[in-house]
């Protein structure tokens, strides 16, 4: 399994994003910038993060975008699904015409939601806040939470 580069750069931006969270409002050309990914990409992706509602975007002087939420509230699922749309590892469970040779035998389709489940769930359980700390941080972050301090 690998994500599009799409949902890739998405994360990148988000991260980005969540590091000046509430200091600023940001604008594509200077998170163009910040992450080095071309500025039509970055203009793509705040449409479509600000589609399901991620970040927050206004135009005109003073205008720009910001998360919708604070980054620890946003998840890589959250992230993810807003460029792929829904986690589903296979075609065949979703609504409409296959093209697999042995859906009306599979034993394994009715499985398939209880899969693509718990891959939501894992990546439901990483927040923005842990990906746009630096990495020291972030194994710093988990330490302090396998010992039952907050980070």
């Amino acid at each position: 399994m690998r994500l599009s580069s799409l949902a890739d750069y998405a994360v990148v931006m988000m991260s980005a994003a969540a590091r000046v969270c509430g200091a600023t409002r940001l604008n594509a050309t200077l998170l163009a910038e910040e992450t080095g990914l071309p500025l039509p990409t970055v203009q793509k992706l705040v449409s479509k993060l600000s589609t399901a509602g991620l970040i927050e975007s206004s135009r005109g002087t003073g205008g720009g975008f910001r998360l919708a939420r604070p980054p620890a509230t946003i998840s890589l699922a959250d992230i993810v699904e807003a460029i792929e749309g829904p986690i589903a590892l296979t075609a065949c469970v979703d609504a409409g015409s296959h093209d697999c040779v042995v859906e009306g035998n599979c034993r394994v389709k009715p499985h398939w939601n209880a899969v693509n489940g718990a891959v939501r769930g894992a990546l439901a359980g990483v927040s923005l806040a842990t990906l746009s700390r630096l990495p020291g941080a972030a194994v710093a972050a988990k330490s302090d939470v396998s010992l039952g301090v907050p980070a």
